[in-house]
């Protein structure tokens, strides 16, 4: 059994994969690569002067890949379910299940529906600041919860809140995923304090 399922392989849902792999959770990613990415040029997204969407892809899906994600490419999910316990989801090929998960689909919210999730008067799926639905440990992210705000930085940060809520579930405090090089105490002294 994974600990986090993850269903859309779009900004929001391999930013969410980023972060839960690199911190020590197995994670699968199932991703069908229908995403509006592949009609995007990026030139407003911050740290990306220019770049086309699905070059942008290619190099998120290679950071999830160093992380160790179990990315589960060309393989579409048919359905969703709370098993009490967690999450089932189901493909073609069999179903696995995991403690939390992920939705990632953009503005296809038809398995958030399925699930049960609550929706808004805006027909948006109801989630809070950390993009948790209403079932607990079930996350939708980017245009699932969002009116016409579809922007690839808007799903990336989306994605990166449900994963560091999930982190901070499984900690048992505050997670903060903060990477600092190993010289910069002595770069900037004790303006950095490196134990969070």
């Amino acid at each position: 059994m994974t600990d986090v399922l993850i269903v859309g392989g779009g900004p929001a849902g391999l930013s969410a994969a980023m972060f839960t792999g690199k911190n020590g959770l197995e994670t699968t990613v199932y991703d069908t690569d229908a995403t509006w990415m592949h009609k995007a040029h990026l030139f407003n997204y911050p740290g990306v002067q220019s770049m086309d969407g699905s070059r942008y892809l290619e190099t998120l899906r290679e950071q999830v890949d160093d992380f160790g994600v179990d990315r589960q490419q060309g393989v579409e999910v048919t359905g969703v379910e709370s098993t009490g316990d967690g999450y089932r989801v189901t493909t073609e090929d069999g179903e696995e299940t995991a403690p939390y998960l992920v939705l990632a689909t953009g503005a296809n919210r038809d398995l958030a529906e399925d699930l049960g999730c609550d929706f808004t008067d805006d027909d948006v799926v109801d989630v809070d600041i950390t993009m948790e639905t209403s079932l607990e440990n079930a996350y939708a992210t980017g245009a699932m919860g969002r009116a016409e705000e579809w922007q690839a930085v808007i799903s990336a940060g989306d994605g990166a809140a449900a994963a560091l809520n999930i982190l901070t579930k499984e900690k048992g405090e505050h997670y903060h995923d903060f990477d600092v090089p190993d010289d910069a105490t002595s770069l900037f002294g004790s303006l950095i304090d490196t134990d969070e």
